[in-house]
């Protein structure tokens, strides 16, 4: 232990120090350089904490400050390079003794600490016993009162990262999603095994406490039968399970997956084993199963697109809330709901968190389930009503039944298919009968009452059930309206008796929509409760924050950023102009520069000038000049296919080529069609179903009414969508329609994008000049100290 006499460094600027602590999670290293560059950005310095609290503990080397170019690449890294340990000594107050020396020594008196709920509760202690702390070295000689003046506050911020997502106040935690992923492609592999050979599959996944990543692992595959620890099965559930498999078997099914929690047990507390599940269906069912335990592969890997925007997102507001809290202010913990980044306070979601886990314990399994987010209990319950169809008790009474259409309008994207899955079980599970229009409305007129061809027929289980994950519109789609024959789209709404239309698509649908509410006036055939779902690469559809099929593809269009940095990286300098798709809206590109770490991004919103590419290649040449080859320096641009008509993705990699002049390369590339991805991703799989059904509930509210009673009703032609912590329904005509106070109908977007404030952060992050000449606050990217 040193004496008062060790020399302290007194720092000129604040410093902010970062730690990941108790496990590891894929989006961990997204967040840390989020962190630290946001710090520089607002003129501190930062640190990192290596191996955890230990770090903290032991000091030293542990502990060392952060430059910009450090932090390089970490996007695309899985579990956390600084380390992460569970530290026993730091649970002890002598523990927390030496580190609270240590950050002093350091100078640090900021923390920002990634990990789960333990993590969490240690970071509170540590700052409430802060100033009694530094009172005992003071008093010990091991500091002086000189050394602790500059530090008499410690402000600690929480982030979550834990793949199983059990932390209360927030609807996802770091790593989560990317964990979702692993399962989700290692069962989509074993389904064509499972149905050639019509075997079953009992695939245990991680959730000791908690059974999301069970559950949305379940909704995102079809999985037929479920074990959570929040909620246990009734005793008989082996009898229940079988039943359920024998029905779907019957019906035509050839495979059976079964999805089980590590922590599920029956409501005795008796652990339910994956073996168990095997047995039961291989002695009752006389089915060939086979067992398959995920383990740690859930955890390993790089980060999904989400986790990569959600860190990065969080990382930069744990540094403004690092900033911003003073003394008397609650420990925060940084939050999503929905679309929305929040603070919470760190410990009360820690004890929400620990009270769900104690009421299992205590067998209290529906208050456990009451614990959870809402959305967890609406989740399961959706999926229960989409597993099994034929349950007599929901079913609802004839007169209330109704018929209901489903079409797909516009582009493909990823989660078309599982929405209309869904649909087609929840319209089967209460009585309504699904109708698919295939090929869209060119394919619903073609089908007149004298020359019927098909394209308008209902939708049987088994069809529906096999497009759990699979990509684009196995029913069909294009961007026609019904505007183009809108007589014909009337006359076949009145032979098939459609009473409610489910319209899946992106803009188009949106349009398609509002063409048939105002021709209600000329065909009463258009009389009947009508609701989009946004389901578009390009999330341009207005009334939503949020359209299935965008996270599928910045998944796609990050692993190709992904592998062509590889490419760029290793002849060391060069920079790689990718064309991102997205039409009027720069969305994706966007969110894929914070998901990949790009230099710069160019939109249809800001548009691209000679200017600016000037400055953005004296950035380059700078960045290259300095890297002095210590570094791999492959760069990233993006730029959306509509940003400008004369700077195209080609043109602006030949004159970034022809300015270098030999000291770096410039390729274009052009990822097209391949954005559109493969199978959707599991954000478009859950939210598919959430989606879905709010919507088939919807028009359920219009059963029984009469024509002008819907027409009359604002919300009977509306817009399901995602709006800051809500999903709500926002109608397309009346006073407050989308029609006209939230539609660019010249440029197909949103008057008002929400995402337009991350634009600034992708320059920030990427220490890019501002568009004014100027520089980023607390950065010179002409004269770096951080270089």
């Amino acid at each position: 232990m040193a004496t008062s006499r060790t020399p302290v460094e007194v720092p000129t600027k604040r410093r902010i120090a970062v730690l990941t602590s108790g496990g590891d999670a894929p989006g961990m290293n997204g967040a840390v350089r989020a962190v630290v560059r946001m710090t520089i950005h607002r003129g501190c310095e930062a640190y990192v904490v290596h191996e955890g609290y230990d770090g903290l503990v032991c000091g030293g080397n542990m502990i060392h400050q952060m430059h910009w170019e450090d932090v390089r690449g970490w996007l695309s890294r899985g579990g956390t390079l600084i380390g992460s340990a569970r530290c026993s000594s730091f649970r002890e107050r002598a523990g927390r003794l030496k580190a609270a020396r240590n950050m002093v020594l350091h100078g640090i008196d900021a923390l920002v600490v990634c990990g789960g709920d333990g993590t969490l509760t240690g970071a509170d202690i540590f700052r409430s016993e802060w100033p009694g702390l530094l009172r005992e070295l003071v008093s010990t000689g091991d500091l002086t009162e000189i050394q602790i003046r500059p530090h008499a506050t410690l402000n600690i911020v929480g982030l979550v990262g834990s793949i199983d997502n059990d932390m209360a106040g927030t609807d996802t935690t770091i790593g989560c999603y990317s964990s979702l992923n692993r399962i989700c492609e290692a069962v989509d592999a074993v389904f064509d095994t499972a149905s050639s050979h019509q075997r079953g599959f009992v695939v245990e996944v991680m959730g000791r406490n908690c059974g999301w990543l069970a559950l949305m692992a379940a909704i995102s595959t079809g999985a037929d039968w479920l074990f959570i620890p929040e909620m246990p099965p009734r005793d008989g559930w082996e009898d229940n399970m079988c039943s359920i498999i024998n029905r779907n078997r019957d019906r035509g099914k050839r495979r059976t997956i079964v999805i089980v929690a590590e922590g599920a047990q029956d409501r005795n507390l008796n652990k339910i084993s994956s073996t168990a599940v095997k047995d039961v269906l291989s002695t009752r069912l006389h089915l060939d199963t086979r067992v398959t335990v995920l383990g740690h592969t859930q955890r390993g890997g790089a980060a999904c697109a989400h986790d990569r925007w959600l860190s990065t997102l969080q990382g930069v507001e744990a540094v403004n809330a690092i900033l911003e809290i003073t003394p008397e202010c609650p420990s925060p913990v940084i939050s999503i709901r929905e679309n929305k980044i929040a603070r919470a306070s760190m410990m009360e979601a820690v004890r929400q968190t620990q009270k769900a886990t104690e009421l299992i314990k205590a067998k209290k399994f529906e208050e456990a389930m009451s614990m959870r987010d809402p959305e967890f209990r609406e989740y399961h319950l959706a999926y229960l009503n989409t597993t099994t169809t034929d349950h007599p008790k929901m079913a609802l009474p004839e007169s209330e039944r109704l018929r209901v259409a489903i079409i797909h309008v516009g582009a493909p994207a990823g989660g078309m298919n599982p929405a209309t899955r869904v649909a087609v079980a929840y319209c089967m599970t209460r009585g309504h009968t699904p109708i698919a229009i295939h090929n869209g409305f060119p394919g619903l007129c073609r089908h007149h009452a004298d020359k019927p061809v098909g394209s308008v027929r209902e939708v049987e289980w088994l069809e529906a059930e096999n497009w759990v994950n699979e990509g684009g519109s196995e029913i069909g789609t294009n961007r026609s309206l019904p505007s183009e024959d809108m007589p014909t789209t009337a006359k076949v709404f009145d032979l098939y008796k459609f009473e409610a239309l489910f319209i899946v698509g992106g803009f188009e649908a949106f349009t398609a929509a509002s063409q048939l509410r105002k021709a209600r006036e000329q065909y009463s055939a258009f009389k009947i409760p009508i609701v989009v779902l946004p389901a578009t690469i390009s999330n341009n559809v207005p009334g939503t924050e949020y359209s299935l099929g965008s996270d599928t593809c910045l998944n796609a269009l990050v692993t190709f950023c992904d592998v062509i940095r590889q490419s760029a990286s290793s002849s060391r300098r060069r920079v790689f102009v990718v064309e991102t798709q997205g039409g009027q809206s720069g969305y994706i590109a966007t969110m894929a520069g914070l998901s990949v770490g790009a230099t710069a991004v160019y939109i249809p919103e800001e548009g691209i000038d000679i200017k600016m590419l000037a400055r953005d290649i004296e950035f380059l040449r700078y960045n290259f000049a300095s890297d002095r080859g210590a570094n791999r320096a492959g760069k990233i641009i993006l730029r959306n296919e509509c940003a400008s008509n004369t700077y195209t993705t080609q043109v602006i990699a030949d004159i970034i080529k022809e300015e270098a002049k030999g000291r770096f390369e410039s390729r274009a590339a052009v990822p097209g069609h391949f954005q559109q991805g493969g199978k959707p991703s599991p954000v478009d799989r859950v939210r598919a179903l959430r989606m879905a059904i709010k919507c088939m509930q919807h028009v359920e509210g219009y059963a029984g009414k009469t024509p002008d009673e819907i027409a009359d009703d604002d919300y009977s032609a509306a817009v399901i969508g995602v709006n800051g912590s809500q999903v709500l329904f926002s109608p397309l005509g009346g006073p407050n329609g989308l029609e006209t106070t939230d539609t660019d109908w010249s440029r197909r977007r949103p008057k008002k994008e929400f995402w337009l404030r991350f634009q600034g952060l992708v320059d920030i992050l990427s220490g890019r000049p501002k568009s004014d000449g100027g520089v980023q606050d607390g950065e010179c990217w002409g004269c770096y100290e951080h270089t």
